[in-house]
């Protein structure tokens, strides 16, 4: 199966991604844009996204197919992630328990 391999990658980013996420995706294109048609690669590039920036989760084939080819490109950035600062999310019962006793941490 042949497919056109002579398109750019800089057509897809939005004036509205952020510097770090387009690289991130800008990279998974360029990786893997010799090995899926144009349409699909774009698709496994924003699933790649809604799962790295997002949370999203997909059935397990995708999922697995988009760890494979992301497992090299997404390892920095993964490591970034874990000295970033994470939210806590707490109930509104939790809160609310809180402020009456008048503590400031929540488990």
């Amino acid at each position: 199966m042949s497919f056109d391999t002579n398109w750019d990658v800089e057509k897809y980013k939005s004036e509205f991604d952020a510097e770090d996420h387009w690289n991130l995706r800008k990279s998974f294109l360029l990786a893997h844009k010799d090995k899926y048609p144009e349409e699909k690669l774009i698709c496994l590039a924003q699933v790649f996204y809604n799962v790295e920036f997002l949370g999203c989760k997909y059935p397990d084939k995708t999922m697995k197919l988009v760890e494979e080819l992301s497992k090299d490109i997404a390892a920095e950035h993964r490591e970034e992630k874990k000295s970033k600062l994470q939210r806590t999310f707490v109930t509104a019962s939790d809160a609310a328990g809180a402020r009456v006793k008048g503590t400031k941490h929540i488990k």
